[in-house]
């Protein structure tokens, strides 16, 4: 593993630093929808001052760009979500911590710190003084808040609960921890508000310069408002009872798609990098991983022209029994392979087909369409029927990658995924065989009928249009089940982690067990109590909404 950027932290040491007193924030969140007056042009100008620079640094702490911090983004990004998503392999050429390594579940400890604290450092904190230099409706404020909701909602989901509405209540150390379930219900407030304030503003924008992701578009970020909503909403859709302010998930969605949410290929949403794909770091310019077998054996039994946008041909060709034809073919790497197997054999396996210059995907249409899918099929009203959403969806995710033909092949596809051929069995003297069976049955052609089928269908092509946002497909594979995937190859986790479920969560930081003990100790209690499987603070126990 290449040099992975070390957390600095803020103050003596501390995770939630001086300038995350945000007690008197939350409270101004109930006027906001009362208050009737559009944002003038003199609030504009004074607001794009005062807090471009924030909000650019919030867009930077969720996925984080720049020439110095490919290492922090493998650790927020890659070395969590995109792999226990089974979009990435590492290849192991490294001897990283010896025989620790997230994909076979025994974790090093800096790549679960790292999230966590990015999180608060970089989002809640910038968050925090835009807060401070912004009135209480002002497009600014909203955006920041749409952020931040948005990021936050990727670290509750990654641990569970979270320091959330009182974060710098005790002080600026110990900020205690909410429940998942209020965590949940907060950001969903939060973004009522939000829609609400932002439907006054219309076409008025904020600074383009600072907002990397929509040029300051508060129409675009309204959509996008929406379109968060609607995806929180399903999250929780098998929690019994949840609701907020007495609305349960159904009628959030429901609002949310009748307020308007994404539609468009150019609806989505992308973070603009002037630098460096970090990505491309990873994939391309440090070789730490390869695309998984995963994801071939979908694509290739589906013939998804997909491919040729995602990912390369691998260099040693294809399978026929043991040996090589030397014709190529895209073959993917299994998910934890032993430390020192394969090495750099393991890098003639498709890599992913990225520049530096590419930009990163945040959110796209093509998700939001499954997620009407998903919803129509739960017989919510999501303005269609689940058949028409979901083949919008693979339309979408066509237009959005570049591929101009073959989706109505595709659509009508009836081909099954067969089983991983190990590429390397029995190449230069190695006994080892990573072969492996994905065990389902779906294809993309829609079968209707049967609601797990269906549901099936819907979620692994949302797995396969979301690529390479591995945060969010792992979040869905917890909360349905599906795709189906390969267990990792090797689990080094002690019996802690069942092979068949995999990764439920990240534990909590060992910053926060120092400096923060009490709070931390008191949400590991909570999410035992929220939990199905009341494991503790391992990757073992489900969150809240993990409940299927």
């Amino acid at each position: 593993m290449k040099q992975i950027s070390k957390y600095i932290k803020v103050v003596n040491g501390t995770l939630l630093a001086g300038g995350l007193l945000l007690t008197a924030c939350t409270s101004h969140f109930e006027s906001w929808n009362i208050n009737p007056n559009e944002v003038t042009p003199e609030q504009m100008e004074r607001d794009n001052l005062k807090t471009g620079a924030y909000f650019t640094q919030m867009e930077r702490g969720i996925f984080v760009v720049g020439k110095d911090k490919g290492g922090l983004f493998e650790e927020t990004q890659m070395l969590t979500g995109d792999i226990f998503a089974s979009y990435f392999a590492p290849v192991k050429t490294w001897d990283y911590a010896g025989t620790e390594d997230n994909d076979c579940y025994k974790l090093y400890r800096q790549w679960y710190n790292s999230p966590f604290n990015n999180a608060y450092t970089e989002v809640m904190q910038p968050w925090q003084s835009i807060v401070e230099n912004t009135d209480e409706v002002s497009p600014a404020r909203a955006l920041a808040t749409i952020v931040k909701v948005f990021g936050m909602s990727r670290i509750t989901d990654k641990y569970g609960p979270i320091p959330y509405s009182k974060v710098g209540a005790a002080n600026a150390i110990k900020s205690p921890y909410d429940s998942q379930q209020a965590v949940y219900a907060k950001m969903l407030e939060d973004l009522d508000n939000i829609i609400t304030v932002l439907g006054k503003f219309g076409n008025q924008s904020f600074s383009s310069s600072a907002d990397r992701i929509y040029n300051g578009n508060t129409s675009a970020w309204y959509k996008f408002a929406n379109s968060l909503k609607l995806r929180m909403a399903m999250r929780t859709c098998y929690v019994a009872g949840f609701n907020v302010n007495g609305k349960t998930s159904q009628q959030l969605a429901e609002e949310a798609v009748a307020a308007g949410v994404m539609t468009a290929a150019t609806d989505g949403a992308y973070r603009k990098v002037a630098d460096h794909n970090p990505w491309q770091r990873f994939m391309v310019l440090w070789s730490d991983a390869r695309i998984s077998a995963d994801l071939t054996c979908y694509m290739n039994a589906y013939n998804d022209p997909r491919r040729e946008a995602y990912y390369d041909k691998s260099t040693f060709g294809t399978v026929s029994g043991n040996a090589y034809t030397g014709e190529e073919s895209y073959v993917g790497l299994r998910r934890g392979i032993l430390q020192g197997q394969y090495n750099s054999w393991s890098q003639g396996s498709s890599c992913m087909k990225v520049t530096t210059s590419d930009n990163i995907v945040v959110f796209r249409a093509s998700e939001v369409a499954f997620l009407r899918a998903e919803g129509a099929l739960r017989n919510w009203n999501m303005g269609g029927t689940a058949k028409d959403f979901y083949e919008e969806g693979i339309r979408l995710s066509f237009e959005e990658n570049g591929i101009t033909s073959g989706v109505e092949n595709y659509l009508a596809s009836t081909g099954k995924v067969e089983a991983y051929k190990d590429p390397l069995k029995g190449q230069s003297a190695q006994t080892y065989d990573y072969s492996g069976a994905i065990n389902t049955n779906v294809t993309v052609a829609w079968s209707g009928g049967d609601f797990e089928k269906s549901l099936e269908q819907i979620i692994t092509q949302k797995w396969i249009a979301n690529f390479p946002n591995g945060m969010e497909s792992w979040t869905e594979y917890r909360r349905t089940g599906y795709p189906k995937l390969m267990p990792m190859a090797a689990n080094a986790s002690g019996g802690i982690v069942n092979d068949a479920e995999g990764a439920r969560r990240m534990p909590y930081p060992t910053d926060e067990y120092r400096e923060n003990r009490e709070s931390v100790e008191a949400a590991v209690a909570t999410l035992t109590q929220e939990s199905k499987t009341k494991r503790g603070d391992t990757m073992a126990t489900h969150v809240w909404w993990d409940c299927k």
